[in-house]
């Protein structure tokens, strides 16, 4: 048996804190794990700037309701959920990430959770685990599944580093030389012919 696991942010729906930093003008807020390679240290980046500048929850979930799914991208989905079983694996937040999910008809998904004060300021973030990504792949080879995934930045390399098969889709140039080992897709109808030709299906 199969499943697939893939990235969320760059893959299926456009990068949330990019839009944030367009609408705001806030420049600080467009660092992505496509720069820095270090979660923690980019999520203590954004608190502090959040609350620098004052923004709250309802502040970035106002952006997140403008923003739809990537073009293509709810149809790749309801390919991959006719072709195999798939859980997306980010990097994200519930309190984003919901909206944006329903507009992909509710893949399964696994990420993490903000802390947010009364008042609506976000005070914290609590990852589901640590490197939850690549653990997340393992657990599933646990149970004897053949798991293949997908995703565009740094912290999606240790998620294919530990499936099966395991690609990039619209990487960066930066995140393609420093892992030059994974082949890298730039539409979705070529991801399609890796994931047929890797998984054996039609």
């Amino acid at each position: 048996m199969h499943i697939i696991c893939s990235d969320l942010e760059g893959v299926f729906i456009p990068e949330i804190w990019i839009n944030v930093a367009e609408r705001t003008g806030i420049e600080e807020l467009r660092l992505t794990t496509r720069d820095i390679s270090d979660y923690d240290e980019l999520m203590t980046h954004r608190l502090k700037v959040l609350d620098t500048h004052g923004l709250k929850l309802q502040d970035i979930q106002e952006v997140i309701a403008t923003m739809e799914p990537l073009p293509g991208a709810a149809d790749f989905v309801h390919w991959l959920r006719e072709k195999s079983q798939l859980i997306v694996v980010s990097d994200t937040f519930l309190q984003f990430a919901a909206p944006l999910m329903a507009k992909l008809n509710q893949p399964t998904l696994f990420c993490h959770e903000l802390e947010v004060a009364a008042d609506g300021q976000i005070t914290a973030y609590k990852l589901r685990q640590k490197d939850a990504k690549s653990k997340t792949v393992r657990a599933l080879k646990s149970l004897d599944y053949t798991v293949l995934a997908f995703g565009d930045s740094y912290n999606d390399t240790g998620m294919l580093k530990e499936a099966d098969f395991g690609f990039f889709f619209q990487p960066p140039d930066n995140v393609v030389a420093d892992f030059p080992q994974f082949p890298v897709t730039r539409d979705y109808e070529t991801l399609k012919d890796h994931i047929r030709k890797s998984l054996g299906i039609a």
